[in-house]
């Protein structure tokens, strides 16, 4: 059997995300480390892209699951001066075991988990960041309940994080509205996937309509790392700010979320993110509690028996 990737919410059926939550609420409850780990375990995190979050949140998740963590950046490996991602994979692979990696073209994580023999997963892309989403889900239930047929509101760019959404309603049964406008609203193709899934996704250009009994209302930066046309996206953006009025629009008792850095006075007003509806806080530590969940369901005993099962590789395929 392959190794338990995490790559994307899309990836995984809704029992194993279901686990995952519920895993990662029990290590939060308990304050300890599932049973059936292996002790010293080690995770390569490769990051070609910043972070705040996702670094400290997986380093410390490892050292608290009796693990430890190695940070590598391109520039310190033979990545950063030519060697490809698939030998980069094929050598972490008989050091560590499991390699997060934060990167920008998807592709790049698709080609180092085709040719990894331990778990790969998903810090970030330029097409999902489902890790974000799964702490997002995981805060939603803590304050309002199972979201299954609640409703949740993107407001703004429809962008990676928007994306790991629209794979979570698919996958919980929440129901999503997205408003942004056009020349940042969702793929038709990503669209087309959520409806053969059976997803309930409403996109429109209105962030007030959006908004409207919401259960939750979420967005984030309007100018993503790597976006160089800065002054033109906030000009397009500035009508689908959340704001008084858009929570305004919100179910009583709804909640306010943003994965971060937020920019107060653009993507999100200061009284919204530090108000009383805001859930950010939470949010932000759950990463930590989700990160844990993750990581026991790829490096766990069952994990582990499985790939002690699979013979191993002659060679290697893309």
């Amino acid at each position: 059997m392959s190794p338990r990737h995490f790559l994307d919410i899309a990836a995984l059926d809704r029992k194993t995300l279901r686990g995952i939550i519920e895993t990662s609420a029990k290590i939060k409850r308990k304050g300890q480390a599932p049973k059936g780990l292996k002790q010293g375990a080690v995770l390569a995190m490769i990051f070609e892209k910043p972070s705040t979050r996702t670094r400290v949140s997986f380093e410390v998740a490892m050292h608290q699951l009796g693990g430890k963590s190695i940070v590598l950046a391109p520039e310190d490996m033979q990545l950063g001066r030519g060697e490809t991602v698939a030998d980069t994979a094929r050598v972490l692979s008989r050091y560590v075991d499991a390699i997060m990696l934060r990167t920008g073209p998807h592709e790049t994580l698709l080609e180092l988990a085709a040719n990894a023999q331990v778990p790969v997963i998903n810090g970030l892309t330029c097409r999902s960041h489902p890790c974000q989403v799964m702490a997002d889900v995981m805060t939603f239930e803590e304050r309002k309940g199972p979201i299954k047929g609640r409703t949740i509101a993107w407001i703004g760019d429809a962008n990676n994080v928007a994306t790991s959404w629209v794979h979570a309603a698919a996958r919980f049964g929440c129901k999503l509205r997205i408003a942004s406008p056009n020349a940042f609203s969702p793929a038709p193709e990503l669209l087309a996937w959520a409806k053969g899934e059976g997803a309930k996704i409403e996109v429109s250009n209105d962030p007030l309509e959006a908004a409207y009994e919401a259960d939750c209302v979420v967005t984030d930066v309007w100018v993503s790392m790597g976006d160089n046309d800065e002054k033109k996206r906030k000009q397009i953006l500035r009508p689908f700010q959340v704001n008084r009025a858009v929570m305004a629009q919100a179910a009583k008792g709804a909640i306010f979320m943003h994965c971060l850095p937020a920019h107060r006075g653009d993507e999100v007003t200061a009284e919204v993110i530090d108000g009383p509806q805001s859930a950010v806080w939470d949010e932000a530590e759950n990463r930590l509690h989700v990160q844990k969940g993750i990581l026991a369901w790829c490096l766990g005993k069952e994990a582990r028996a499985s790939k002690a099962r699979s013979p191993k590789p002659r060679g290697t395929r893309r």
